[in-house]
């Protein structure tokens, strides 16, 4: 099994764990009012755009 010659300082591994931070989703608010995911079709109301894209007889809660 291989073992690390040396110890790995607190810079070190500080800039190698630089890049796995997580970052939160993107949210932005439809035409509607509810919170989606942005380049996405709006789950409740079914718009894209300004356009109507899927049928949605009455708003899912």
């Amino acid at each position: 099994m291989a073992v690390p010659k040396k110890k790995v300082s607190k810079s070190r591994k500080g800039m190698r764990r630089s890049h796995d931070a997580l970052t939160p989703p993107n949210v932005i608010l439809c035409s509607c009012g509810e919170p989606t995911l942005p380049h996405r079709v709006c789950p409740s109301c079914g718009t894209y755009k300004g356009r109507q894209v899927l049928k949605r007889d009455e708003p899912q809660s």
